[in-house]
């Protein structure tokens, strides 16, 4: 089984005011192919979060973009994102699962561990995140990973996989040829010179050069 080509999943700065942001937002979602939205705002309070979600999810949602919420799958349910993301030290999948149900996206962050991997992969998530593959200044990077890890989990498993950690239009590529269905990227849209449509674009056009060699075996598990 040939896999699709690697698209962009994109995610929000760390700290937004929703209102100011929200054209922001529209202009990189009309920049190009976006697979999945991420709000991430690890700072904020319950009730920041929910007025970004409120905010933020209808520009999402008017493209078909699924809108996917960090860390915290009751608020996730509670305000009807499409999904969650839970790292190693967040809530866990179990509860993510429990709270969402199976209908909605659960994703998980396994760092450069095959190991993490599988586990996610056994218990029921939607992908499974690796990283940081090249230096970031958006978050404290746990762990450094290399293609290896995305060559081999295309080659096994069918769940797809998310790259994420210092990803540019110019780096991506390697990724994409390695095996990941995503690349998940923050500062390289949102502080573009030419802004976030320009960026998208940018990284549209990459990753259209980037042609998927990998084959999934038809009886992986996961």
């Amino acid at each position: 089984m040939v896999r699709e080509r690697c698209r962009l999943y994109l995610i929000t700065p760390p700290r937004i005011d929703p209102d100011g942001y929200r054209g922001k937002l529209a202009e990189a979602l009309d920049g190009g192919d976006i697979g999945a939205l991420q709000l991430r705002l690890k700072e904020a309070t319950d009730d920041q979060i929910r007025t970004a979600i409120e905010t933020l999810m209808p520009e999402a949602v008017a493209r078909g973009v699924p809108f996917i919420l960090n860390d915290r799958p009751d608020l996730a349910a509670e305000m009807g994102c499409d999904g969650v993301h839970v790292g190693q030290s967040d809530a866990s999948y179990a509860d993510a699962r429990e709270a969402l149900g199976n209908d909605r996206i659960v994703g998980v962050t396994c760092h450069d561990s095959r190991h993490l991997a599988m586990e996610a992969g056994e218990r029921g998530a939607d992908y499974v995140a690796f990283g940081a593959f090249f230096p970031t200044s958006t978050k404290d990077a746990k762990a450094r990973a290399t293609t290896e890890i995305l060559e081999w989990w295309s080659e096994l498993f069918l769940l797809p996989s998310v790259a994420i950690g210092g990803i540019t239009a110019s780096n991506c590529v390697s990724l994409a040829r390695a095996g990941a269905d995503f690349v998940a990227v923050v500062s390289a849209v949102w502080d573009h010179e030419n802004g976030p449509a320009a960026a998208v674009a940018e990284f549209e056009k990459a990753l259209e050069n980037a042609p998927r060699q990998s084959v999934a075996s038809p009886d992986a598990n996961c």
